[in-house]
């Protein structure tokens, strides 16, 4: 049997086309499984024949990572969109790997709830920001969506299908399973399903901004608001030209304004309900890096871009967005470099960069990948030190 007649055997198969290559290169085949029972049919038929598996959700991030080795076979998880279950008095719900985000927020809002995960960019799909281990703004009260997954299922690239943890937020079985999936660009497994820990919509929320002269005085508006009692949902920094700090604050209709106003007095800023034009948006650049350091190290961060690159992102964790020159972008990195991580998201085509820095646990991923996928035909060359 043929490579195609066996992965028609599974579900909808269709052959590439432009629209579908990844950083250019062009799958042979895009398949569309509609249930879990046909991913793990389509991934059998795949290993059979040797395929390089590349999966895709809604496709806001194909562009992240390094691109692959590789791609006989695209897997478009968007078919996959049905919420399992939603337990509301237990506060989880299960949903398919192909959900959008944004039908989910709808579906959950009915009950006023929600999964407090920003999406950046917006519009991916529950297994892209697995995959990708992204979050946005309110990671600094609710975590990411590593914090928040408490169950995962996936294909693994023989076709079985593996479970781990569960569907209460108490059973923490195989965790970390979960764990070493988010982020993981697809390089260990297809993410068909994942369990989330949810939690109330707030009743009221107000946002406070204010203008910083310098990255120092920013610093020290962050700190106050780290500090201080207000407990803010996120607190997000813009710059330069100006540089400028923003804080959300959420929770009950008479508790958010008295905690909004304290926070302007802290900083000088001005309350409002709606955020800054820029916020949960990924800064616009050629290169866009993602730069990990302690909270403190922001106004080095400042000092080490200059004035020629953008910088945004989650102050309060150290978790910032960097928008760069492809020209002297690897000197910019280096010196990032000193004062955390800095992971190259997304580069022009042809422009050649030293993606991840040093990745001193490299030999163990590597081993890991070895474990998952031994033949080595998921996402290829997509991930960190060239994993293939």
């Amino acid at each position: 049997m043929s490579a195609l007649d066996a992965l028609a055997k599974a579900c909808e198969v269709r052959p590439g086309e432009d629209g579908d290559a990844v950083q250019g290169v062009t799958p042979s085949y895009v398949a569309e499984p509609g249930t879990v029972a046909e991913a793990a049919e389509l991934m059998r038929a795949a290993a059979e024949h040797g395929l390089t598996v590349v999966p895709r959700g809604a496709g806001t991030k194909m562009h992240w990572g390094a691109p692959p080795d590789g791609c006989d076979l695209l897997v478009d998880t968007r078919r996959l969109h049905r919420i399992v279950e939603h337990a509301a008095g237990d506060l989880v719900v299960k949903t398919e790997a192909g959900l959008a985000l944004d039908d989910l927020r709808e579906a959950l809002a009915g009950s006023r709830q929600q999964l407090a995960l920003d999406p950046l960019p917006p519009g991916g799909t529950v297994g892209g920001v697995l995959a990708t281990g992204t979050a946005g703004p309110r990671r600094l009260l609710y975590g990411s969506a590593r914090d928040l997954l408490i169950g995962v299922t996936v294909v693994r690239a023989d076709g079985v299908v593996a479970h781990a943890g569960g569907k209460v937020v108490k059973n923490v079985a195989g965790y970390d399973l979960g764990k070493l999936f988010t982020g993981s660009y697809g390089t260990l497994g297809l993410i068909v399903e994942a369990a989330f820990r949810l939690h109330p919509l707030p009743r009221a929320i107000a946002y406070v901004s204010a203008t910083a002269a310098d990255a120092g005085q920013a610093l020290a508006m962050v700190q106050a608001l780290l500090r201080s009692a207000l407990v803010p949902a996120a607190i997000e920094v813009d710059g330069p030209g100006p540089i400028t700090v923003a804080a959300l604050f959420e929770g009950v209709p008479d508790g958010v304004p008295p905690r909004a106003e304290a926070a302007c007095a802290l900083i000088g800023g001005r309350a409002g309900e709606e955020p800054p034009v820029w916020w949960g948006r990924l800064p616009e650049g050629e290169v866009l890096a993602e730069v990990r350091a302690l909270p403190t190290a922001l106004a080095d961060l400042f000092g080490e871009l200059g004035g020629a690159a953008r910088i945004r992102g989650s102050a309060g964790r150290g978790v910032w967005h960097a928008a760069l020159p492809a020209d002297g972008a690897d000197d910019v990195l280096e010196r990032l470099r000193r004062h955390g991580s800095a992971v190259v998201l997304a580069a022009p085509a042809g422009v050649r960069l030293g993606r991840w820095g040093p990745v001193p646990a490299l030999p163990l991923m590597r081993r890991v990948k070895d474990q998952f996928d031994p033949e080595h035909r998921l996402a290829p060359g997509r991930f960190v030190g060239g994993i293939w």
